[in-house]
């Protein structure tokens, strides 16, 4: 490895590192439900912890894009699709495994796509656009291979038909109250990052625009 390779690899480890803490603290507390209720709602069946940790990987790709180009931000994403996909087989079934990892390198990679296309504009149209974008694939990716019976899904109660939220009159299946309660914390939680992004951003000096291509 030449001193260029050894300088390229080692400017992204921060990122790199940034991207596995996410993937593990969100692979653990996915285990874990939200308690209480809000508006009548059962939030444990709706939500888990990891729904709140996991937008972080958004922007850390964002920020490793900005920073270093989308070369590098996509390097980041295959690091954490390995990790993701490790964890996922470790922890939960094949399905789920098969579902988290695809759902992560589709998001993430499309995520890497739209902040590039955007990243000359208003300085919040890029993270938010390519985060919303993000989730909603990742979010359909997810549910529907771990939970749709398009895709072979057998779990009863998963597929149990039950008020949407447990509170509205229309019956649908439960992964699609999952997949909705899931969405919208996603989006909430990106909306949030949007205030430590415009922080860093006046820390980091963004990629030369010839690397941005």
């Amino acid at each position: 490895m030449n001193k260029a390779e050894t300088f390229s690899a080692g400017r992204i480890a921060i990122a790199v590192t940034a991207m596995a803490i996410v993937v593990l603290a969100s692979n653990y507390l996915v285990q874990f439900p939200v308690q209480g209720t809000l508006g009548g709602i059962v939030l444990a069946d709706l939500l888990t912890w990891g729904a709140f940790t996991y937008p972080a990987a958004f922007l850390v790709t964002d920020l490793t894009n900005r920073r270093f180009g989308p070369q590098a931000a996509r390097q980041v994403v295959y690091a954490g699709f390995v990790l993701a996909v490790a964890l996922s087989i470790w922890l939960a079934t094949p399905r789920i495994a098969i579902a988290s990892g695809t759902a992560f390198l589709v998001a993430q990679l499309l995520d890497v796509t739209v902040f590039n296309r955007l990243r000359q504009a208003t300085w919040w149209k890029a993270p938010f656009i390519s985060s919303l974008l993000g989730s909603i694939v990742d979010t359909l990716i997810f549910f529907s291979i771990a939970f749709s019976p398009l895709f072979g899904g057998s779990d009863a109660f998963a597929l149990e038909l039950a008020p949407l939220f447990g509170v509205f009159a229309t019956d649908v299946p439960r992964w699609i109250s999952w997949a909705l309660g899931d969405f919208t914390v996603k989006m909430l939680v990106a909306i949030a990052l949007l205030a430590p992004y415009r922080v860093l951003m006046a820390i980091l000096v963004p990629a030369p625009q010839q690397s941005a291509a």
